[in-house]
């Protein structure tokens, strides 16, 4: 049995200023950075060991995996958020109700089924190639939501409410089956105003 931590990035500036964020990127914010020295630092506390770590190409998922640890890491593409197409870098005013379906695609982007494919793919290549038990995964809001969506019906527990900044999901991988097993939330009331 392998344990895969997936981690999403900390605060940008595009959160912040509440663009579509998907391909294009920007960089974290110091709250952003504080929340990954958090996360390190609850990590630590926690115990945790990781053997190998993994991350999305864009800068805000390595700045922050960066943080949170020194080790060498492989960089993978299909770890990378949601395209969204034209509408990346716009306000996120734009976004339709969830669930997203196939809106994106009108734009140049993915629709929701592409996505769960691709990061599920990205994941489990990374489970079935690395050969160390505990993987670290640093990824995004959207792609960790639809990895999520992807082995709900084998998880022994269910994800509610929205993917907080360098949270951890932890799924347990073993005969090529996903199960969501934790989710780590951190306390950032400390940097909160």
């Amino acid at each position: 049995m392998k344990n895969i931590y997936l981690v999403r990035h900390g605060q940008t500036l595009f959160n912040v200023q509440h663009k579509i964020q998907g391909f294009c990127d920007s960089p974290l914010t110091e709250i952003g950075i504080k929340q990954a020295e958090i996360a390190r630092d609850h990590i630590n506390e926690l115990g945790l060991k990781f053997d190998s770590v993994h991350a999305s190409t864009s800068e805000r998922a390595i700045d922050t995996l960066k943080i949170i640890t020194d080790m060498n890491f492989e960089a993978h593409k299909d770890l990378r958020e949601w395209n969204f197409g034209r509408l990346e870098a716009e306000g996120e005013h734009l976004n339709p109700p969830l669930p997203y379906g196939d809106f994106f695609v009108q734009f140049g982007g993915e629709d929701e089924l592409e996505i769960r494919s691709r990061i599920a793919r990205a994941v489990k290549e990374i489970a079935d190639h690395d050969d160390h038990e505990n993987i670290l995964i640093v990824s995004h809001g959207a792609a960790i939501a639809q990895f999520i969506r992807s082995c709900e019906s084998t998880s022994s527990i269910e994800r509610k409410g929205r993917i907080q900044n360098c949270s951890i999901f932890r799924f347990e991988y073993e005969n090529e089956v996903f199960s969501l097993e934790e989710i780590i939330q951190h306390d950032f009331s400390s940097i909160e105003g």
